[in-house]
């Protein structure tokens, strides 16, 4: 599992970037970029302006994670009402495929 972690919203600016999560291995930023160049996954960037069009909020956490099907990004969304949101999209495509409260 490729795990990509974050409690700033800012973290579009440095996905990828040499700052890289204390628990997520070498060997998973090294897969995460190489996906990105072989265009398997959306940057980022696009994958949290596709969140905040659908569930408006901080973003506080982002998985990727390699399913038996394909890569899936997952975005927890904190909401002005103090909900948290869980957005599971396509990494390739965008498509969400399931938006649901943690």
């Amino acid at each position: 599992m490729i795990l990509i972690r974050t409690l700033a919203a800012g973290l579009a600016a440095i996905f990828l970037s040499a700052a890289s999560p204390v628990w997520a291995s070498d060997d998973d930023h090294v897969a995460a970029r190489a996906a990105l160049a072989r265009g398997e996954i959306l940057p980022l960037r696009s994958v949290l302006e596709i969140v905040q069009r659908r569930v408006p909020g901080d973003v506080i956490e982002v998985e990727l994670d390699r399913e038996d099907d394909g890569w899936e990004y997952e975005v927890k969304v904190l909401t002005s009402t103090g909900r948290v949101r869980e957005v599971t999209l396509n990494a390739r495509t965008g498509a969400i495929l399931e938006i649901e409260d943690d």
